[in-house]
């Protein structure tokens, strides 16, 4: 039977056969993904986040260089626009994003990064206070520096490898013959993968005087070379406050952190800040000493406005509220709180010439970068030497056509091909032969031949030089040595950033910074605090709650502590600028607290830590107490006075513990009056006998100690009966007189039942 055959429809298409197994790769997906992560990783360390030592570029940066070199973007010839620049660099060499590329530039081209900028703009190329501010490459122009003679100069004479570009139709340099060692002088910053670094910049000339040390004694320590090279050099003016022994092991370890301080004057009593830390803007310094202000955190500053100008670059004026602001203490508070100081790491890791990444010391990191420097001389004086011979070669031929000239004129005209016919006849090399048939006829004139012969006795002599400089490392090494020199006196200039021993800053602490001005804290009896603005506030005449009532105050400064005592004993402490305003009607003390269920607060206390209160319960008890050891650091308060079953008294400040007086009063209606020094001071417990209170009456309830007051010699009291009161003048005051923890004298009648005891201030 015949076959049946079968026609494939369109739609089902044989699928292609599946390759053997053996024609397969076969990976573990973590091996694959370690591969090509490392691949990853070493592209973006090499060529693209870390600089090379040789000429302290990145790839990006030279690309750059190179192409505005090609470009004829020179230092004396007219600018271009920046897009031409960036064009050319990502067609030709650096196939990447034109923004990436475009800031690179302007980088290299902005005088507050760079220490010795390698581009010469015109335009917006931003500013310290936004570098990212500059405008579009459209916008603007550019060409090389000065400074880039250095990087550019000796490209040409053999001193680099070339390689092909990314697509293989050009070449590029694989590095810049840098006749200084710019890697220091601009410094370099890059996050790669799994490494950084971050190189300060240093000034040229002290960085070339290191160099010639190291030239002329290699065995010199770094502590030898520090004495030339003293610290970073940036770009601006602002103090550098590092003390020397860090800088030193800085150098010794590749590592570290250098602190910048702003330099400020005084003028017209403001401070005037006239120089900031590098890559430190005024605006930023504005912005961060506002919000302290807004928050009410820097009470000393009135204002702060930033006055800069093209004559007064850095210009930041702070005005301070008053007078009697101390201008360095409150900088001290600025550098600590602000980025008036900075801190800029130090982290010199950089590829060697071996091509692997290194953090360098700086002995190691120059001796290296001299070892460079001296191949490239070494290349370049090779490849001029090579010129050289190879001219005197050529000049040697012309020399002998010169002399045989008629015979050779012979040769040319009657041969048809006279160019082997010169070399038999003359001995000439083929070089020889051919400059000899490219000569003109004008060129056969006797004064021609004159200067050959004065050309060929130059080069002879050059050619001696050259030849003794290549075969001495001594000669070679003085060749560098003046080249650095030369260009030290061509492109340096004086340190910018001081070095200056200054003492650490201190921030200031929170009570420093609150503004001290005169309070009364006033406490009702149902426990609402307030505090009133001055001294001279009666509280008393203060409005309250319609059920509530004065119970006790305290005078002192918005700045100094608060404290406050509870029925349990325990005392608490309090910011006083935090509390309301005596306006209103002020807010409950345990909004602040977490005082223990069912205390009532008896009193508050305010001074400095020396400030001495008497504390008392109405058992009889009581002692002398420092401010100081009363401050509790947690909300829960802590336990001071010793309270069982017995109630506490309000507090009473102590003027003087030698020379204050005492007077005590019970609800029976007797009254003592005793010198405070018989009480002792202690910082907690029940205290000793105030007055005699007898137990019986006590527990019974019909006598207890209603109330003590601490004053001085020659004050007036005022004794309050229910709604009523009498005032006791210093005589009446002696009737009283006794010793602690006597029964003391009785009241006259109708105050045998006293409820509380003051000073008389006056007041009616």
């Amino acid at each position: 039977m015949p076959q049946r055959t079968t026609r494939s429809s369109s739609k089902h298409k044989p699928s292609k056969p599946i390759p053997p197994a053996r024609d397969l790769e076969r990976v573990l997906l973590s091996d694959f993904m370690e591969r090509s992560y490392l691949n990853y990783s070493m592209y973006v360390i090499l060529d693209r986040a870390l600089p090379r030592l040789s000429d302290g570029l990145k790839p990006v940066q030279r690309r750059i260089i190179y192409a505005m070199s090609e470009l004829s973007l020179n230092a004396s010839n007219k600018h271009k626009k920046s897009a031409r620049t960036v064009g050319d660099v990502l067609g030709k060499f650096h196939p990447h994003g034109d923004s990436a590329c475009y800031e690179a530039m302007v980088l290299m081209a902005q005088s507050f990064s760079f220490r010795y900028p390698l581009i010469d703009g015109q335009g917006n190329w931003g500013s310290q206070d936004d570098p990212k501010s500059f405008a579009a490459m459209r916008y603007t122009e550019a060409r090389l520096s000065r400074f880039a003679d250095v990087l550019l100069s000796e490209l040409g004479q053999g001193t680099v490898d070339w390689g092909p570009n990314f697509d293989g139709t050009l070449s590029e340099p694989r590095n810049l013959p840098s006749r200084l060692p710019t890697i220091l002088m601009n410094g370099a910053s890059g996050i790669a993968v799994g490494m950084a670094t971050d190189i300060l910049p240093h000034n040229l000339r002290e960085v070339v005087s290191a160099c010639v040390r190291l030239l002329e004694n290699s065995r010199v320590s770094i502590e030898g070379l520090t004495e030339h090279i003293r610290g970073p050099d940036f770009p601006t003016e602002a103090e550098i406050i590092t003390p020397v022994e860090e800088v030193l092991e800085i150098y010794k370890s590749g590592t570290g952190s250098i602190r910048q301080r702003a330099v400020w004057v005084g003028e017209e009593g403001n401070i005037i800040v006239t120089a900031l830390p590098y890559q430190v803007s005024g605006e930023r310094i504005v912005e961060q000493v506002a919000a302290q202000m807004s928050a009410k955190k820097l009470p000393m500053v009135d204002d702060i406005r930033d006055e800069s100008d093209h004559e007064n670059p850095t210009r930041l004026v702070i005005e301070p509220r008053s007078n009697r602001v101390d201008h360095s203490t409150l900088m001290a508070h600025l550098f600590a709180t602000t980025s008036l100081e900075q801190s800029h790491r130090v982290n010199m890791n950089i590829i060697g010439l071996d091509g692997r990444p290194k953090v360098y010391n700086l002995k190691e990191l120059l001796r290296e970068w001299l070892d460079f420097r001296l191949v490239t001389v070494k290349r370049r004086l090779q490849f001029r030497l090579d010129r050289v011979v190879k001219r005197l070669h050529i000049l040697e031929g012309l020399l002998v056509a010169f002399l045989n000239l008629d015979t050779v004129i012979i040769i040319i005209r009657k041969e048809d091909k006279p160019k082997p016919v010169l070399m038999r006849r003359f001995k000439l090399s083929e070089i020889q032969a051919d400059a000899i048939l490219d000569l003109r006829l004008r060129q056969l004139a006797r004064l021609e031949e004159i200067k050959i012969k004065g050309e060929e006795e130059e080069l002879a002599r050059e050619k001696d030089d050259l030849q003794k400089i290549l075969k001495s490392r001594e000669n070679l090494k003085r060749v560098v040595r003046d080249e650095l020199l030369a260009d030290a006196e061509e492109f340096g200039d004086e340190r910018r950033s001081p070095l200056v021993q200054r003492e650490a800053a201190q921030a200031l602490s929170e009570t420093d910074l609150i503004p001290s001005e005169p309070i009364t804290v006033v406490l009702s009896e149902k426990g609402w605090i307030r505090a009133a603005k001055g001294a001279d506030v009666n509280p008393r005449e203060l409005n309250y709650r319609g059920d509530d009532g004065y119970l006790h105050s305290a005078v002192g400064r918005s700045n100094q502590m608060l404290l406050s005592i509870d029925s349990t004993g325990r005392t608490y402490t309090m910011p006083a600028h935090t509390l309301p305003s005596a306006r209103g009607m002020g807010e409950p003390v345990s909004k602040q607290l977490k005082p223990p269920q069912g205390a009532i607060f008896k009193g508050v206390m305010m001074g400095s830590p020396e400030t001495q209160y008497l504390l008392a319960t109405d058992s009889g008890y009581g002692f002398v107490a420092p401010l100081g050891e009363l401050v509790s650091r947690n909300k829960s308060g802590k336990a001071v006075l010793r309270v069982r079953d017995v109630g506490v008294l309000s507090p009473q400040l102590v003027h003087d513990y030698e020379d204050d007086w005492l007077a005590a009063v019970t609800s029976v209606g007797r009254l003592l009056v005793f010198a405070l020094a018989d009480l002792p001071v202690m910082t907690k417990g029940k205290g000793v006998k105030i007055i005699n209170v007898p137990t019986a009456r006590y527990k019974s309830g019909e006598e207890r100690l209603v109330a003590v007051v601490v004053f001085r010699e020659g004050d007036k009291l005022r004794l309050y009966s229910g709604k009523q009161y009498m005032k006791l003048k210093p005589a009446d005051i002696d009737v009283y007189l006794g010793s602690r923890a006597q029964r003391g004298g009785n009241l006259p009648r109708g105050y045998r039942q006293p409820t509380a005891l003051e000073i008389d201030r006056g007041d009616t």
